[in-house]
Formats: structure tokens, sequence, C-alpha cells
């Protein structure tokens, strides 16, 4: 069957270059999200390296202290040294009082550690300038406002959005994946992008929900991956690849005329659903009868 489409190794080469150009450019800014994130929430339990307790902290918060102590001792942790960051804490469980701020030399610390990042001019971050927004740090450490996450999600949702759909639409002129598995990768990563943002919101309710989080973010981070390799394979290396090399035995394996993975787990959702159907019909039945029952038996 003829395809309906142009395949990526068929494209003029200026095509072939604006595709890499772009693939390569978020490739980039994909590895760098990951870095930042190592950076943030990576260090909320103050150890480098993602984990369920960083995730906890971030959204649920660490509410065994408060929100500048769990900060001095994770993410801030290098950013002071450790007599300075006894004092700050010293102060904040003392009360954290004004006037202690300045007669205990808090002001001056704050001032040479934290005001080049935290004042007027920095966006999303508390201006340490001003006292009250200081002091408001020194309550229970609650993780992330719904405030904040309502900005972070609509953010991610409208960006993230964009990024894969121009991927998606890079690949979709990919030739060797069957139409079933490119409509898999190509809807994956909106699939858990939502799951993404969904999990923020439900861990910050309850913190058994910190495993969706990484759960959802590996998903994405797959399906970017599959699609962006196989993209530049093509592009680039398709004899190389899928016709003399490791990549030919993929194009065997999809020919095959034997039942996909996909269709072997679609065909025994469907056999189950028959299955369980027919038991579930009863049940409702019965549970219906009882009601009417009970309806007419109530004086």
């Amino acid at each position: 069957m003829t395809a309906k489409f142009t395949p990526l190794k068929d494209h003029d080469t200026p095509i072939k270059v604006l595709f890499t150009g772009y693939l390569c450019t978020v490739g980039i800014g994909y590895l760098f999200a990951l870095m930042q994130i190592l950076f943030t929430h990576g260090m909320a339990d103050g150890k480098f390296g993602l984990s369920i307790d960083d995730i906890v902290y971030s959204y649920y918060g660490n509410r065994s202290g408060t929100v500048l102590e769990n900060q001095l001792n994770g993410a801030m942790k290098a950013n002071a040294s450790a007599q300075e960051r006894f004092d700050i804490i010293e102060w904040v469980r003392n009360g954290a009082d004004e006037a202690d701020y300045k007669a205990d030399g808090i002001e001056k610390i704050v001032e040479e550690r934290c005001v080049m990042c935290h004042n007027e001019a920095a966006s999303g971050l508390p201006n340490f300038k001003d006292f009250k927004q200081l002091k408001a740090l020194t309550a229970e450490d609650q993780g992330a406002t719904f405030a904040s996450l309502t900005r972070v999600s609509h953010i991610h949702l409208f960006g993230i959005s964009f990024i894969f759909m121009f991927v998606g639409l890079i690949f979709s002129f990919a030739e060797t994946t069957t139409v079933q598995y490119k409509c898999i990768a190509i809807g994956m990563p909106y699939t858990f992008l939502i799951a993404d943002i969904l999990s923020w919101w439900l861990t910050k309710i309850d913190p058994i929900f910190a495993w969706l989080v990484i759960f959802a973010g590996m998903g994405m981070a797959v399906s970017f991956m599959f699609m962006w390799v196989t993209s530049i394979l093509e592009m680039w290396l398709f004899k190389p690849v899928f016709i003399d090399g490791i990549g030919s035995q993929y194009l065997l394996w999809r020919d095959s005329k034997e039942a996909s993975a996909v269709d072997k787990l679609l065909a025994g959702i469907k056999n189950a659903f028959l299955w369980i159907k027919p038991v579930v019909v009863q049940g409702v039945t019965k549970l219906w009868a009882l009601a009417q029952e009970a309806l007419k038996k109530k004086p």
C-alpha cells in the first residue's frame, strides 16, 4: 500500500535540517529541564537525586518543620555556611521576632546570602527585603500553595503541549512504525502530561500520590525519546540502521502477520469484559430488585 505521506528519509534536505534543528533544540531543553528538577525538587530532602521524599516535600510539604528551615536544610543548603544556617534556624525556632532579626545578625546573613535572588525584581520568589514575606516562611511547611500549583499547571499544560505537538508532527512522517504504534506514541505524552499535572494536586492533598508524579514523568520521557530517536534515525541514518543494521530485525517483526502486543492486550481486555459483563448485569439486577422490595416495604 502506497504511503499517503512523504517519509522522513525522502524529505528535502532543508526540511530535514529544519526538523533536526527543532528536535535537537527541544532535546537539549528537555535535558536542562531534568537538570533543573534535580537541583530544585531533587534537593528538597537535602540529598542530591530525586526521591519520593523530594516529591512529598515539594508538594505536600515537610510538616515536621517550617518552610524556611526545610529550605535551608534542602534546596538552599549550599547557599549558606553551616553556622549561618544554624543561626537562622535558631532564630526561627525562637519565634522569628523582628527585633531579634536585626540584633542577632540574621538580617546581615539574609542580605549577603539570600537577597541576591529573593528581591523585588525576582519573579515568583518571595522578596526578603520585605520582612513580612520572610516572616511568612517561618510557618509550618505545607508544600506548594494552591495558587502556585495553578500558575505552574497552566504554564506546563500550554507550553509542553506545544512541544509535543511539533515533535509528534515530525514523528508522524515516520515509516518504520505502524499506524497503531504511531498513534499510541503521539498520544502518550498528552496522557502522561495530564496525569503529571493531576498528580501534583493529588500529592498536595495526600502524599501517597507522589509515586504518580514519578510514573507520569517517566511516561513523558519515554514517549519523547522514542519519537525523537526514531525521527532522527529515519532522516539521516535510514539505510545503515533500518536496512543494513539492527533496525532491519524490527522491520521484520513489524511486518509479521502475527497479532501485535497491543492487539493481544485489547483482545484480552475485550474477553475479560465479555466474561465480567454477565456477572455485573446479574449483580445490578439483583440490587435493583432488592431496592424495589425495600421501597415497597417502607411505610
